[in-house]
């Protein structure tokens, strides 16, 4: 394992410090105070200076996430609520917008984009006849039971692992589940995360996922760039038009901005995924995100370039920006049977100087280009 600049076996290690876990590890903890208080935590430290906390009570969900100190998930003031205090169906379904903060805010898991009420004749429950869903679903709101948190070692190999599942259901209606595993190297610099989504019910359920990457300053920043293989723009809010804010290079924080949502129709690489990466303006530093395409075909780039609120999200999707209404008129919208699933793999990786993000940026490059 590369150690702070040496190379060192698990031995070699602990020859040298009597817990590894002043170098690299895991700790349980339980936020305190405030609309936070009593919310489960996992902090995850690398010797490769990558530093994470996972909400366990919200969806195993990554909240903080920093790289040397620095940090580069997006925090937006409504901090880790605890999910007792979440009302899915406020504000007209957008008091999701209360619990978005962190790296990761997952949509699901039976309805994710803007608000919709459908038709829920499946469930065969005459009292429920349709059903209405708020933003992004119910998922965020949804503490995670934990099935594992701890390091693997695997001979000069070791991982930091935290395992859990998210159960969505109820009476005469949905009954998923989400088996979430976060894994991250000892001495890494990237996050795996891997996730599988079951139908644990006997009636046909709808299935809509989406990963909503939040990334703040001073990742993002005046100059910063979005460098993705795109073969068109499918959508964009009326806001792009009336605005005029590039979707590929980044201003810095404007007074009152309106968000801008573009839907890119991404080129996949020979291997299957869809690669895309935030680089910094002078190249120093990055983030990659790759994910596999036919999982999640679509995606999404939401920005939020307002004062206070400085974000771009990169997002993701397994449905169209239109949501779940459009999905069920033009028939792609997942329905599981009992007893069937669907798998996600995606990776975070941190771009760590010129030499990364170059190579990050001619890997894409290689894969298409971009409309200006």
């Amino acid at each position: 394992m590369q150690i702070f600049d040496q190379e060192l076996s698990p031995t070699e290690l602990r020859r040298r410090t009597g817990d590894p876990s002043a170098v690299g590890g895991l700790r349980q903890v339980v936020l305190d105070n405030g609309a936070e208080r009593g919310v489960r935590a996992i902090e995850l430290r690398t010797a490769g200076g990558l530093e994470l906390d996972l909400l366990v009570d919200r969806a195993l969900d990554i909240g903080d996430a920093r790289f040397k100190g620095v940090p580069f998930g997006w925090r937006s003031g409504n901090g880790y609520r605890h999910p007792g205090l979440h009302e899915n169906n406020d504000e007209d379904g957008l008091s999701w917008l209360r619990a978005i903060d962190g790296l990761l805010v997952s949509g699901g898991l039976d309805h994710t984009l803007f608000g919709a009420e459908v038709d829920a004749s499946q469930y065969n429950y005459p009292p429920k006849r349709t059903v209405k869903h708020g933003l992004h679903g119910r998922l965020t709101a949804i503490p995670a039971r934990l099935l594992e948190a701890g390091e693997v070692w695997d001979g000069d190999n070791a991982v930091l692992r935290v395992r859990a599942e998210v159960i969505q259901a109820t009476a005469f209606g949905e009954h998923l589940r989400l088996t979430r595993t976060v894994e991250v190297d000892f001495d890494g610099t990237e996050i795996r995360l891997h996730d599988v989504v079951d139908n644990l019910g006997f009636e046909r359920t709808p299935h809509m996922f989406l990963y909503h990457l939040n990334f703040g300053w001073p990742f993002l920043d005046e100059g910063a760039e979005f460098v993705a293989p795109i073969e068109r723009h499918l959508w964009q809010s009326d806001s792009v038009a009336e605005q005029g804010v590039s979707y590929r290079v980044f201003p810095e924080p404007q007074r009152g901005f309106v968000e801008q949502v573009t839907e890119h129709e991404l080129i996949a690489g020979p291997d299957g995924n869809h690669r895309v990466a935030l680089i910094s303006g002078d190249g120093s530093r990055g983030i990659e995100l790759t994910w596999d395409a036919a999982a999640m075909p679509n995606f999404f780039e939401w920005q939020n370039l307002r004062d206070g609120a400085y974000a771009v999200g990169l997002e993701p999707s397994t449905n169209h920006v239109l949501g779940e209404t459009a999905a069920r008129e033009d028939g792609t919208l997942t329905w599981l049977e009992h007893g069937e699933s669907r798998e996600y793999r995606s990776t975070i990786r941190v771009l760590d100087g010129a030499e990364a993000t170059g190579a990050a940026r001619d890997a894409i490059r290689a894969i298409g280009g971009q409309p200006d």
